[in-house]
C-alpha cells in the first residue's frame, strides 16, 4: 500500500497526500452485506444539537463486519479487497465453502484467492483466527477479543498491530499499540497480522473540503471564544488563555482521566508511554 503525491496544480492539491488504491481490486460492494446509515447531525432524538461539528458529509452505508470469525473448521476464499468509508483500513469478501459470503478487516499481505481459516487447530498464517493459547509468542496480531466470542474490539485501525508477549496460566499478555501491556483471556480469539493500509497516518486532506465530504464542520478554537464561552476564552489581542482545558473546565494535555478506580486496571501490567 503506497500513497500519491499530486501535483500542485491547485491550491487544494498542493499538499494533498491520498492512499494508492492498487490493492484494491472491486469498486462494488456486496449487497447483501451493506446496511443504511442516517445521519443525525449532532442532534438527538428531540432534535437539539448534542454534538458540536457535525453535519453534512457524503451518503455511505455501513459494511457489515465479521469481528468474530465463528465459522470455525470451513475454509474462505479471499474474492476480493474492497474499500470501506466507515473505516481506515481496507476490507476483505470471503467466499465460504458452504456459499456464505462476509467481509473481514483486511490485514497486510492478505490477497484474492488466498484461503484463510478460524479456530482451534490450526495454523497461525496471515488473516487466521486463532485463540490466544495457541499463537506462537511473539507472533503480531490484530482484531483481539476482550471477552471470549465478543468479537475483536481492540487493534482493529489502519496499520496497527499488536504483539503476543507471554502466557500466565489463564492469561495471555498483550503489548498494544499504544505501549500497554495487558493481560487477556487465553480463550480470546486474535487474528494474525497487522491491519493493511499501513501508510493511512502519511495521508493529508489538502482542503477543507475534503474533511466536509466525512461529515466534520470548521471546529471553533476555545481560545477565541468569550470567557461566558470556553475557560480559554477572552484576553486581549492573543492572549492564549492558561492552562489547556476542555469546553466544561476539564484540564487537558498531562491531566489524567481514567477513573482510578476502574474494574479493568488489575488487567494493566503496563501502562501506555506518556
Amino acid at each position: 500500500m503506497a500513497v500519491r503525491k499530486l501535483k500542485p496544480v491547485t491550491p487544494g492539491q498542493r499538499h494533498k497526500i491520498i492512499g494508492a488504491f492498487d490493492t484494491i481490486t472491486a469498486s462494488t460492494p456486496e449487497k447483501s452485506l451493506l446496511k443504511p446509515v442516517r445521519k443525525t447531525g449532532g442532534r438527538n432524538h428531540v432534535g437539539r444539537m448534542t454534538m458540536r461539528y457535525i453535519g453534512g458529509g457524503h451518503k455511505q452505508r455501513y459494511r457489515v463486519i465479521d469481528f468474530v470469525r465463528e465459522k470455525d473448521g470451513i475454509p474462505a476464499r479471499v474474492e476480493s479487497i474492497q474499500y470501506d468509508p466507515n473505516r481506515t483500513a481496507r476490507i476483505a469478501l470471503l467466499v465460504y465453502a458452504d456459499g456464505e459470503k462476509r467481509y473481514i478487516v483486511a490485514p497486510n499481505g492478505l490477497h484474492v484467492g488466498q484461503t484463510v481459516l478460524s479456530g482451534s487447530g490450526i495454523a497461525p498464517e496471515i488473516g487466521n483466527t486463532l485463540p490466544l493459547a495457541e499463537i506462537p509468542l511473539g507472533t503480531v496480531i490484530h482484531n483481539i477479543e476482550l471477552q471470549p466470542l465478543q468479537g475483536g474490539v481492540m487493534a482493529r485501525s489502519a496499520g496497527t498491530s499488536a504483539q503476543l508477549t507471554s502466557r500466565e496460566g489463564k492469561y495471555a499478555i498483550i503489548k498494544l499499540p499504544s505501549g500497554e501491556s495487558r493481560m487477556v483471556l487465553v480463550a480470546c480469539r486474535a487474528t494474525i497480522g497487522t491491519v493493511g493500509n499501513t501508510e493511512h497516518n502519511l495521508e493529508r486532506s489538502g482542503k477543507a473540503g475534503r474533511s466536509r465530504w466525512l461529515g466534520r464542520r470548521p471546529r471553533t478554537r476555545g481560545v477565541v471564544m468569550n470567557p461566558v464561552d470556553h475557560p480559554m476564552g477572552g484576553g486581549e489581542g492573543r492572549a492564549s488563555g492558561g492552562h489547556p482545558r476542555s469546553r466544561k473546565g476539564l484540564l487537558a494535555k498531562g491531566y489524567k482521566t481514567r477513573a482510578p478506580k476502574k474494574v479493568s486496571s488489575k488487567y494493566i501490567v503496563e501502562r501506555r508511554k506518556k
